[in-house]
């Protein structure tokens, strides 16, 4: 059974984890920048456990990285690389529209995202859930580590002309704006906002978070719905006024309509 030395925190790497325990006896799980010392330890004491990273958050310099040469620590990495290189890869492809969503397993280099691709896949026809998302891909990734660790294969370099780059999500993001964006923009946003910004609208004075949601079709009638500038509107299934629990659409109404 590969040891495995694993960083990361967060969904993608909750996930991610999960697959490579099944596979893989992970001898430690580093969390935090503190944690470093105790990796640098065990590295030397196991100097054949590989390393393998998922939204781990701290920046990792040379004294560890050169550790795990030539190999280098696998880090997976929700998105077709060099596009969205950065901290809110699958956010950023929710918000662009794309239909397609993509993970990459590559080398940790000192350069962010940048390092030579050991593998990438695209995957069709996920459901417009963050959390699912999130989960399909680190699944994927890790996966591909599990049956490839062994016997890795030669990685192949970007192309750092093509890349793009993602920034972190800030709290300011989560107010919904949609007398500027269309229904679709808006539904977006919902859904890349879940758990961190949380998106945020004000029906009858009191703001709420809003937790489910879906585009109105043409001919369907919702309890509560925000109308969008393309003269479309999101209907909202759930939301949870600030400091109160969550509650469907017609429970809001009941207890907030005036």
């Amino acid at each position: 059974m590969q040891k495995v030395i694993f960083f990361g925190n967060g969904p993608l790497a909750e996930y991610a984890l999960a697959v490579i325990e099944r596979e893989c006896q992970v001898i430690f799980h580093a969390r935090t920048r503190d944690d470093l010392e105790t990796v640098k330890r065990l590295k030397q004491e196991n100097p054949e456990a590989h390393g393998v990273l998922a939204s781990f958050g701290v920046i990792i310099k040379s004294d560890v990285l050169d550790l795990f040469e030539s190999e280098g620590i696998l880090n997976i990495h929700p998105s077709l690389l060099p596009l969205y290189r950065g901290a809110s890869p699958i956010e950023s492809t929710i918000l662009a529209g794309d239909s397609e969503f993509s993970v990459s397993v590559m080398k940790l280099v000192k350069a962010m995202d940048a390092g030579p691709i050991y593998y990438q896949t695209t995957l069709k026809d996920l459901p417009l859930v963050k959390d699912e998302i999130y989960k399909t891909l680190a699944e994927a990734g890790a996966e591909w580590i599990v049956k490839n660790l062994a016997d890795l294969p030669q990685p192949t370099l970007q192309d750092d002309s093509k890349a793009t780059f993602c920034g972190k999500l800030e709290k300011s993001m989560g107010e919904l704006t949609p007398a500027t964006d269309t229904a679709a923009q808006t539904f977006r946003k919902i859904v890349a906002f879940q758990g961190f910004p949380k998106p945020k609208f004000t029906f009858y004075g009191v703001k709420c978070i809003i937790l489910e949601a879906h585009i109105l079709e043409q001919g369907e009638t919702a309890a509560l719905t925000i109308p969008c500038a393309d003269g479309a509107s999101v209907a909202i299934d759930r939301l949870q006024p600030e400091g109160r629990k969550a509650m469907d659409a017609k429970a809001f109404l009941n207890g907030y309509r005036k």
